[in-house]
């Protein structure tokens, strides 16, 4: 019997964009690059530990499908192949104009929910910690409250025997592994290990692959049904403001009681 995976992935901006290229429209409340940087956008890096995971686990048991399932207004296919070149089945992207600029994890749960229930039976959710443009980490634990069933997160290590995921997790100094009954879904750290690279064998075949893409009205959903749980009232990049003065006196030591009284005046010491 084929064992169902579902790996989320997130299109995101290059965490390694310079400061300089950063652009925070605060009108629209969004984060971009500069366009005449030319940056292109990336997978986010926990996702591809998610990929990592789910697929050392088709290596483990053979009889495995991963498909991959992502949420978005517009995707860079050359970035999101990827996930098919390191060894992925099938990929899904959710594309729809009203998913730009989502910094709600409702609504991105929503629709992740929706779409695996389209999909179809599913054995096992991965996805990663964390996406790396709003830090949230809220969407798995909605993802799997919306389809009822348990999460375990923050692991390191994903293993599937007898219809059981069996886990690691990211603890200080503690050795903790927990079970869940399967269908279930699982948060992965970059403890787990570097994700493999895709080889050529692997990139050819993702080049023949076409995604399965779907909109909202596909999944039965309105814009009306997606209306904000959370309201951003502003963004911005702070400004930092810093001021010097130079404490002086007749020697070092009377320099030292001036830089004392001011220290003391300020409510410092």
């Amino acid at each position: 019997m084929t064992l169902n995976i579902i790996v989320t992935a997130k299109q995101v901006m290059d965490p390694e964009t310079p400061a300089t290229a950063y652009r925070v429209d605060r009108e629209k409340k969004r984060v971009d690059s500069d366009p005449s940087a030319r940056i292109a956008p990336v997978i986010n890096g926990f996702d591809e530990n998610g990929v990592e995971a789910a697929l050392r686990i088709k290596d483990a048991l053979k009889d495995v499908k991963v498909t991959v399932l992502s949420a978005g207004a517009a995707f860079t296919m050359d970035v999101m192949k990827k996930a098919l070149s390191m060894g992925s089945d099938e990929m899904v992207l959710v594309q729809d104009p009203a998913l730009e600029n989502i910094s709600d994890s409702t609504i991105t749960a929503k629709v992740l929910a929706a779409a695996v229930k389209k999909i179809g039976s599913f054995d096992l959710i991965i996805t990663g910690r964390q996406a790396s443009d709003w830090d949230n980490a809220q969407v798995p634990l909605g993802l799997a409250e919306l389809l009822g069933v348990p999460c375990i997160p923050l692991t390191r290590k994903v293993d599937v025997k007898d219809r059981q995921v069996v886990c690691e997790r990211v603890t200080g100094n503690v050795h903790e592994v927990i079970s869940a009954q399967l269908p279930a879904v699982v948060t992965v750290s970059n403890e787990l290990g570097t994700p493999r690279y895709p080889t050529l064998r692997n990139i050819m075949a993702a080049a023949r692959k076409q995604p399965t893409i779907w909109s909202l009205g596909d999944l039965g959903l309105s814009a009306a049904a997606l209306a904000p749980k959370l309201k951003m009232l502003d963004l911005f990049i702070p400004k930092k403001q810093s001021q010097c003065e130079m404490i002086t006196g007749e020697d070092e030591a009377d320099a030292g009681k001036n830089l004392a009284l001011k220290l003391r005046e300020a409510k410092l010491v």
